[in-house]
């Protein structure tokens, strides 16, 4: 490992260079100005807001540090740190290379064509010295003059496109400020008088950068609005968190996420997903048949929204476990209901409220969320306060088993959110808008508890909700969607459900009929099919003589079965050729949402 001046002027200091692109990887040189007679480092686990244990350290090679030329003698203490015995009195340097190549928002990147990390695969913790300013400069490599370099965090100076030293406040921030670099794609606009800027890595050239600004600027407008328009109330927050921002999205084949930061976020979309020039760029939900390019966009407007929305709920407004974070493993915490599901009602109310979709387009997004629930028969096992707790073992470690014994607290939780707000607005005394108003004003936009979302309900809205609190969040029960709902001019309507849900199955049929999960009390699961079968075809009883088909899509099934209500599934089982008894079942129904009252969806909807 080639060793070179590291210019340092911070108490702690990482020079980052690009050594291969070809062999992913970047090399770090940690710089500690003042290190202790026992000095530790330590390399994060996970990464906040992604509440899995991932050992970013597995991807940690070659590390070894020296003070004044002379070799330094490591100890590694664990899976993930390690311990220099050195002189106080001269500065340690670390050196170390870290292998990228997760194309994803949470950890780190390398190759010819772009480069991104998050600070949390690349920077070892200084133990005893993460409060004080973290210095990160950013080298060009010499034969990619074309790359450019974007990020969060406030430059101190800069060479070109970007590369140059950047200044954190302390080990927290530096590691919130993820980094993209390649000859990506990007643009700026002006919201609620922040400066924004857009990159997108990987845009085709039919990519409409134009439509994507203006679309996005929308929607930082309205939660800007959101958040801080409604000052005559005095319950709004002054002004925005963030003195810039910095969206940062990776265009590819397949894929979706975000990850959020606190004034920036990283994504990941489809290509095909990107608004395109000459094309129509919405869906707002009244054609029966909407284009599918529109379709996807509209999926990553949500995505911006969601992400956005984080800047205030998450990032600063945060479950008081979240004060200080453990880098070194789990964080455990009860709130993801509030702080993913709430977002996650947001995320598409607003984008309704910034006009970027129509109440029918909302309807329907509304509507796959609560099938999404409804569908999931372990909502009925766990409460979304213990998926909330689970989420390092479960939500990110989903099986063939998941949808039977969890529920997800993004959807939940959005679903929880709805009906707060609308049992709030049906009483007529304050919404939920005000509620995240007023939870921000008395929080200081900083930790919250459960007992400060119970006690400004009720400030507000005038009496007691601990009780819709306790079934709602820490009970089982379904929610009361279909009365609350129906109360503000929504029609409900029943209607037969696809045939997979029907049977209580969820299968792939890219090649022929896979069972993927059979879902708890289904006429799948009653019939003795499980997961990993492969469903070959069927027979069915006429009279005396039976038939037998071959099928290579689920719709088949009916094909073949006609009127019959009995069939014999005949499947594949670890080399195995099983027949096993089916009923079908006719009373399955999924929901639809239409729109009964307009001026009563209006006063919701186009609330502010």
């Amino acid at each position: 490992m080639t060793r070179r001046p590291t210019n340092a002027t911070a108490a702690v200091h990482y020079r980052v260079d690009l050594q291969s692109l070809t062999a992913h990887l970047f090399a770090v040189t940690l710089t500690i100005a003042k290190p202790a007679a026992l000095q530790r480092v330590s390399l994060p686990v996970w990464i906040p807001g992604s509440y899995l244990v991932r050992e970013f350290a597995k991807n940690l090679q070659r590390l070894q540090a020296h003070q004044g030329g002379h070799a330094v003698a490591l100890t590694q203490l664990g899976k993930c740190s390690w311990q220099a015995r050195c002189q106080t009195n001269q500065a340690l340097v670390l050196q170390y290379e870290i292998y990228a190549l997760d194309n994803s928002v949470r950890t780190a990147w390398l190759d010819g064509a772009r480069g991104f990390f998050n600070g949390t695969s690349l920077f070892l913790k200084v133990e005893g010295q993460e409060a004080l300013p973290h210095e990160l400069t950013l080298l060009a490599h010499p034969d990619l003059a074309d790359w450019q370099l974007a990020t969060g965090l406030p430059p101190t100076k800069t060479t070109r496109n970007g590369f140059g030293t950047y200044l954190a406040s302390d080990y927290g921030e530096l590691v919130d400020c993820p980094v993209e670099m390649g000859p990506f794609w990007h643009g700026a606009f002006v919201a609620g008088g922040i400066p924004h800027r857009f990159v997108v890595a990987g845009a085709p050239p039919a990519f409409d950068g134009k439509q994507l600004l203006a679309d996005t600027q929308r929607i930082c407008e309205a939660e800007i609005q959101f958040w801080h328009g409604a000052r005559s109330s005095k319950r709004a927050p002054a002004k925005p968190p963030h003195k810039t921002y910095c969206f940062l999205l990776n265009a590819v084949d397949d894929g979706y996420g975000g990850l959020e930061h606190r004034n920036s976020t990283a994504l990941i979309c489809k290509r095909q997903d990107l608004p395109r020039l000459g094309h129509p760029a919405r869906a707002q939900g009244t054609n029966p048949a909407p284009d599918q390019a529109a379709e996807g966009y509209k999926t990553l407007l949500g995505l911006i929204s969601h992400e956005y929305f984080h800047t205030w709920n998450v990032k600063r407004l945060r479950p008081a476990e979240f004060t200080d974070y453990d880098y070194g493993r789990e964080n455990y915490t009860q709130l993801l209901w509030f702080f993913e599901g709430f977002t996650s009602y947001y995320d598409d109310l607003l984008l309704r409220r910034a006009h970027l979709i129509d109440d029918l387009a909302y309807l329907k997004l509304l509507t796959k969320t609560i099938n999404q629930v409804l569908q999931t028969p372990g909502r009925a096992v766990q409460s979304v306060a213990q998926a909330s707790m689970d989420a390092w073992v479960k939500y990110y470690r989903q099986d063939e088993n998941t949808p039977n014994a969890t529920v997800s607290y993004y959807t939940k939780g959005a679903l929880v959110a709805l009906c707060l707000d609308l049992t709030l607005r049906q009483e007529g005394k304050t919404s939920l808008d005000v509620v995240m108003r007023a939870l921000w004003l008395r929080c200081q936009g900083g930790p919250m508890t459960e007992a400060d979302l119970t006690a400004t309900l009720e400030a507000l809205g005038g009496r007691s909700y601990a009780q819709e609190v306790a079934q709602w969040v820490h009970g089982t029960a379904d929610l009361p969607l279909q009365s609350l709902l129906t109360a503000q001019g929504i029609k409900v309507l029943e209607e037969p459900a696809q045939l997979a849900q029907r049977l209580g199955l969820r299968v792939t049929e890219t090649a022929g009929v896979q069972i993927k999960t059979v879902l708890r009390g289904g006429a799948a699961e009653q019939a003795g099919l499980a997961a990993g079968d492969e469903w070959l075809g069927l027979e069915v009883e006429s009279g005396k003589s039976a038939s037998a088909w071959r099928i290579n899509k689920l719709d088949d099934l009916m094909l073949y079965a006609a009127s019959a209500s009995k069939i014999c599934a005949l499947v594949a089982r670890d080399k195995r050729l099983l027949k096993l008894p089916l009923t079908l079942p006719q009373s399955v129904t999924t929901w639809r949402l239409t729109a009964r009252d307009s001026q009563l969806i209006g006063q919701w909807l186009n609330a502010a």
